[in-house]
């Protein structure tokens, strides 16, 4: 009996044993979520976030580059901090922002890392990267921000911000992820697809006391980060450096383009910022600064402002009446001053003559030729259907339209048609003799600097232009990979431009004296446009050029509020901007313009 006693111990005792074995078994072979928590406790998961492409100008400066930062991660379940006075004073935050920190970190996760803090800077880093190992549950993650190597383009090149749960919700591709970073304006936003790259991850082996100790499983689970692809600008920096200097302390902007390519090399809008203000940990609190400041340097007036365009549209309509046959180049018409206001003398005028002197009634003829066809039944049918066909021959021109540049925020201007006088006056209560002043530029029709600069080129290339752009391709292994843009035709015919742009040459010596440089020949047309303001005495200068005559290599067009004459504000900028550029430095001469447009009394 007490035999068999002993026997059914030692079987219960081998039937338990047997039951562990089985249970470890399984635990350590068949299941492996054990081991995997065992080991996530001795792995840290860290997210390679890739370098961000850089952009360079024209003849490869740098002008976007990317520099070092770093976020302090978190893993709740691993904190541990003894002394957490120092752990403050080291990041410099108070006791509640560490508190807070902590209470959201567990809110998102208890064992996953989150942010703790965001963008320490590299030079703070070397000072706290020697006592990270004094507080468990944390480490850092290596990040980069955007720099700038000169404090210019800030509308033009935009800035990043981090992605916010909003845009999470609406990121349909998936692409992002809680703490990336996107552009937000400007050329970062509109090539965001190419410069931003592809994230990676890697996995390290840590200690107790959450030190890194290697590369987990010899780095076979990592994957290595994409970065950005480099984009190379049509930007000439140091001419662009120049425009903003010149600039500086006034309201307006400068547009210049190289006509045959469509190669913006200048575009500058006054007042502005740095571009590095929107960088870093202080990029919030310093772009409600920018934000609110009554200047408003965000502002771009290269592609936002809108102006009557004045008497540089004239080139326009001779444009469009020799195209529709209304007038010849040749053609002599008697001009009086009856028809509209006017400072060129009567006479008799053809289309050079009629751009040297800048005729207000003469351009009141050619337009009245191009609107009263004798299409309609009446006068007004007759100016209803005149108005829309010359209302669709000014859009072959770029305007009332975008461009299509390529950065965000571009308004087209205005030109107005049938309809907006039929809704202004009521349909068949109009007629040409009662928006006559768009026949000189002014009245409904509005232009941006942009636009204007794209006409200058539309000259120079006697009849076309290609799309206006910033960025000219991908820079990858030495080699630029160039983008293709597309060409547009505005007319039918190219031979009247060789009149057209003599009568501007003309107007140029004319009306801009100071602006003549004697071995630079510049083709140009000055303008006024109308402030609309009744407490600010003068209106805006404007400078439509380019040059050379042969060949020509930059247009340009120069606003400067509230300025005066287009000869002088204006004109003056435009010709140091082309000599800078054609000739690389700036002749002294007797007009000291260079002086003159950096005091900016344009009154004297």
């Amino acid at each position: 009996m007490l035999e068999n006693r002993r026997y059914i111990i030692q079987g219960f005792f081998v039937f338990i044993g047997l039951v562990f074995l089985v249970k470890l078994f399984a635990l350590q072979i068949v299941n492996d979520t054990y081991s995997r928590q065992a080991e996530s406790n001795t792995r840290q998961r860290i997210v390679e976030y890739p370098f961000r492409g850089l952009i360079y100008d024209r003849n490869d400066k740098l002008i976007v580059y990317n520099e070092p930062i770093y976020d302090l991660m978190v893993i709740p379940k691993d904190i541990q901090v003894t002394d957490t006075t120092s752990f403050c004073n080291l990041f410099e935050i108070t006791k509640e922002d560490f508190e807070k920190n902590v209470l959201n970190a567990r809110k998102y996760s208890y064992v996953k890392p989150s942010t703790f803090l965001k963008k320490i800077s590299h030079e703070k880093y070397a000072q706290i990267q020697d006592q990270l190992y004094k507080f468990r549950g944390f480490y850092v993650n290596p990040r980069t921000v955007r720099r700038y190597s000169k404090p210019l383009l800030a509308n033009e090149l935009g800035y990043i911000g981090e992605v916010d749960q909003d845009f999470l919700d609406k990121d349909t591709t998936n692409s992002y992820k809680p703490g990336d970073y996107l552009g937000i304006t400007g050329l970062e936003e509109s090539y965001e697809d190419l410069l931003r790259g592809k994230r990676g991850v890697s996995y390290k082996l840590v200690n107790v006391s959450g030190i890194v100790k290697g590369a987990y499983k010899g780095g076979s689970n990592d994957t290595a980060s994409i970065p950005g692809k480099n984009l190379i600008s049509t930007i000439d920096l140091p001419l662009q450096e120049y425009a903003e200097k010149l600039l500086d302390g006034k309201r307006g902007s400068v547009v210049a383009i190289e006509p045959s390519s469509g190669e913006i090399l200048v575009m500058a809008s006054a007042p502005t910022y740095d571009p590095n203000l929107l960088t870093g940990k202080n990029l919030g609190d310093n772009f409600n600064k920018i934000k609110v400041d009554t200047t408003a340097p965000l502002f771009n007036r290269p592609i936002m402002a809108r102006y009557p365009p004045g008497s540089i549209f004239k080139t326009v309509q001779a444009l469009i009446a020799l195209d529709k046959g209304v007038t010849t180049v040749d053609e002599k018409i008697k001009v009086n001053l009856t028809n509209i206001g006017d400072h060129a003398p009567a006479g008799i005028y053809d289309v050079k003559k009629g751009i040297r002197y800048s005729s207000n009634n003469y351009f009141y003829e050619v337009m009245r030729r191009v609107v009263l066809r004798g299409k309609g039944s009446n006068l007004f049918t007759d100016s209803a259907i005149g108005m829309d066909e010359w209302s669709e021959a000014v859009k072959k021109f770029g305007f009332g339209n975008v461009l299509g540049i390529d950065i965000p925020g571009e308004v087209p201007g205005n030109v107005p048609n049938t309809a907006t006088y039929d809704k202004m006056h009521g349909k068949g209560r109009w007629a040409y003799s009662g928006v006559k002043s768009l026949s000189i530029g002014q009245g409904e029709l509005l232009v941006t600097p942009l636009q204007v600069a794209n006409l200058g080129a539309i000259i120079a290339n006697r009849g076309h232009y290609i799309k206006p752009h910033l960025i000219k391709g991908i820079k990858e292994n030495g080699k630029i990979e160039e983008f293709e843009y597309e060409k547009v035709y505005t007319g039918d015919h190219t031979e009247y431009y060789p009149e057209i742009i003599e009568g501007m040459a003309q107007a140029a010596k004319q009306t801009a004296p100071r602006a003549i440089i004697n071995d630079i020949e510049i083709i140009g047309k000055t303008g006024t446009a109308e402030n609309g303001k009744k407490d600010e005495t003068l209106d805006h200068s404007v400078f439509m050029a380019f040059a050379p005559r042969e060949n020509p290599k930059i247009a340009i067009a120069v606003y400067v509020e509230n300025s005066g004459m287009g000869g002088r504000a204006a004109g003056m900028t435009a010709s140091l901007i082309i000599e800078k550029y054609l000739r690389g430095y700036i002749k002294k001469n007797w007009w000291k313009r260079e002086e003159y447009v950096l005091k900016g009394d344009f009154i004297d």
